[in-house]
C-alpha cells in the first residue's frame, strides 16, 4: 500500500508539473477559465529591457493560433496574462508602456481611444509589485476587463478598443518583437 501511494504522489507531482509552463522566475498555468471559458496557454515569453526580465507574458486562447491579426480582430474571449518579474515595471512605467503601445497599435490615431485608454490604465491604480499578476483579458459580451492577481479591477467596452490592446503585443509594431513570436509559438 505504501509503494502505491508513493506512486500516485509522483503521478500526482508529474501532472500538475505538466499542467504548468515555466518562463524564467514565473509558472504560468496552461489552462486558466474567464468569462466561464476555458483557454489554452498559445504561447509566451519574457519580455526583456537592458538584459533585465520585466515580465513572463502568455497569450490564451481558445483554440491555438499563429495568426496575429486575426487574434487580435477576433471577438471571443482571450487572455493576455503579465507576471511581473522585476521592481523595474512600476505603475507609471506600465502606464507610460501601455499609452506607447496603444500609440503604436493605432498608427497614432488615438482620438477614438484616449477616455477608453486612461480609464483603463486608472484600473492599476496601486504600485506594481515583483510578483504581482495582471491579466489583460477581452469577455465577448462584456469588454477588455483587467485584472490583479485574479481580482477584476475593472472593464472597458468596444472590440476596437479590444483589438488595439492586444495589438499591443501583437500587432505590426509590438512591445517587443520576441515576445510577440514566443506568445504566437513560433
Amino acid at each position: 500500500m505504501k509503494k502505491l501511494s508513493i506512486l500516485f504522489i509522483a503521478l500526482l507531482t508529474i501532472v500538475s508539473v505538466q499542467s504548468q509552463t515555466k518562463i524564467g522566475d514565473a509558472t504560468l498555468p496552461n489552462t486558466v477559465k474567464f468569462n466561464g471559458e476555458d483557454l489554452t496557454i498559445n504561447g509566451g515569453g519574457l519580455r526583456e529591457k537592458f538584459f533585465f526580465d520585466i515580465y513572463a507574458g502568455a497569450l490564451y486562447l481558445k483554440k491555438k493560433s499563429t495568426n496575429a491579426s486575426a487574434i487580435a480582430k477576433a471577438d471571443e474571449t482571450m487572455a493576455i496574462k503579465l507576471h511581473i518579474l522585476s521592481g523595474m515595471m512600476s505603475r507609471s512605467k506600465m502606464a507610460n508602456a501601455l499609452r506607447e503601445g496603444f500609440e503604436k497599435s493605432t498608427k497614432g490615431n488615438m482620438k477614438p481611444y484616449n477616455e477608453r485608454i486612461e480609464k483603463f490604465i486608472g484600473f492599476i491604480n496601486n504600485e506594481i509589485e515583483v510578483g504581482q499578476i495582471y491579466d489583460m483579458v477581452y469577455e465577448k459580451g462584456k469588454g477588455s476587463v483587467i485584472y490583479k492577481d485574479g481580482k477584476e479591477k475593472g472593464y472597458v467596452t468596444g472590440l476596437d478598443f479590444k483589438t488595439a490592446l492586444f495589438n499591443i503585443w501583437l500587432g505590426s509594431k509590438p512591445a517587443d518583437k520576441g515576445l510577440k513570436k514566443e506568445m504566437l509559438g513560433l
